[in-house]
């Protein structure tokens, strides 16, 4: 049986500022240090504490939806002033979509009106992961989740309940520096020790990490 994605974690300097910052921008319930939806997102916001500072881009971000460009620049417009900032992450300066970082430098962006492969999301229209075509295809079997997406070495899954996408790029990946900030958090649904020995034979590593390498917890 899948596991079940109990949470997208984000190692955080101060964990209880992006508690504020989050659960006001996304209006979602505080738990502790997660965030709860109230939405169809299906999957929470932890917030894990951490002395590393961040080092490099995110190999993962929220692409945010908009119904409207006014419905964009209210977006935008709320994010700054909850202590988001603009950043540069190589964007084209035509580009309709509009990239920010939350006060610790996580990296998100406020898609354009019009997106269709969007178009049936919620706000969190999806999780955008720098990652390669098997990794796609190992999130799809660890999950349970359908591929909705497979072209170019490009993969994009999706919770059978709806909710936001999670899409691989596909290559060139970016140079892994430091530890991994954003996770997975993974429940199992039954045993645990029978659960990590699928996750494995799926092409997990036994300290929990996906054929890319990228870190993941199972509870």
């Amino acid at each position: 049986m899948a596991s079940r994605l109990v949470a997208v974690s984000f190692a955080a300097l101060e964990p209880e500022r992006l508690v504020r910052f989050w659960g006001e921008f996304l209006r979602w319930e505080p738990d502790g240090l997660t965030l709860l939806p109230v939405d169809d997102t299906g999957f929470g916001l932890g917030f894990v504490p951490t002395e590393e500072p961040k080092r490099a881009q995110n190999r993962a971000h929220f692409d945010l939806t908009s119904t409207s460009l006014e419905d964009q620049q209210h977006t935008v417009a709320r994010a700054l002033d909850l202590g988001a900032r603009h950043v540069d992450v190589g964007q084209r300066p035509d580009e309709p979509h509009v990239v920010l970082a939350d006060p610790e430098g996580n990296e998100f962006c406020v898609i354009e009106p019009g997106n269709k492969f969007l178009a049936d999301c919620g706000v969190i229209g999806a999780l955008a992961c720098d990652g390669s075509q098997e990794v796609g295809y190992f999130w799809s079997a660890a999950l349970g989740w359908p591929l909705m997406w497979d072209q170019n070495e490009e993969t994009a899954i999706r919770s059978p309940h709806g909710g936001p996408k999670i899409t691989w790029g596909g290559p060139p990946l970016m140079p892994r520096v430091g530890s991994d900030r954003v996770r997975f958090e993974l429940e199992p649904q039954g045993d645990r020790q029978a659960e990590l020995e699928r996750l494995v034979s799926l092409g997990a590593t036994p300290d929990l990490t996906d054929p890319d390498g990228n870190a993941f917890s199972l509870t």
